[in-house]
């Protein structure tokens, strides 16, 4: 039986670690062979905040899947994910503002450079259901 394109793309979704932002610090107490890499665009960081991975003893990355405000697909993303010459041993955390950007990435990280990635699920800002990194008191 073939599977339609959203039917494949749940079931990658299903095979990345969902992580919330309130779980990172007893995760990486567990798993300290970690870093985390920021998807949101430049604006976003500027304008909203960082996460200072650095502070709970992970190295942050910043690489943006995509551009601007029309969010325009960064077509380099997987190009410039190597470019950072990740060692493959280390967990990759990634965090978007929400969790959709970050899931995305995980999925492409994953499938074409065989990472083990895990998607913060509640992003960098959450929601009114997930509180997010910001609000959980994580570095910023």
């Amino acid at each position: 039986m073939r599977l339609t394109y959203v039917e494949a793309l749940k079931q990658e979704k299903k095979m990345i670690k969902q992580l919330a932002a309130k779980d990172i610090k007893s995760y990486l107490f567990v798993e300290p062979n970690s870093v985390l890499l920021d998807v949101r665009t430049n604006e976003e960081r500027e304008t909203i905040g960082k996460p200072e991975g650095e502070k709970m003893g992970i190295k942050t990355y910043f690489l943006s899947i995509q551009f601007g405000k029309e969010r325009i697909f960064n077509e380099n993303f997987v190009q410039e994910f190597k470019n950072l010459t990740i060692n493959r041993a280390k967990n990759i955390l990634i965090i978007c503002r929400s969790g959709q950007r970050s899931q995305f990435a995980a999925e492409l990280i994953s499938k074409k450079e065989n990472y083990t990635c895990i998607n913060i699920s509640d992003g960098f800002e959450g929601d009114q259901e997930n509180i997010g990194w910001k609000r959980c008191g994580l570095p910023c």
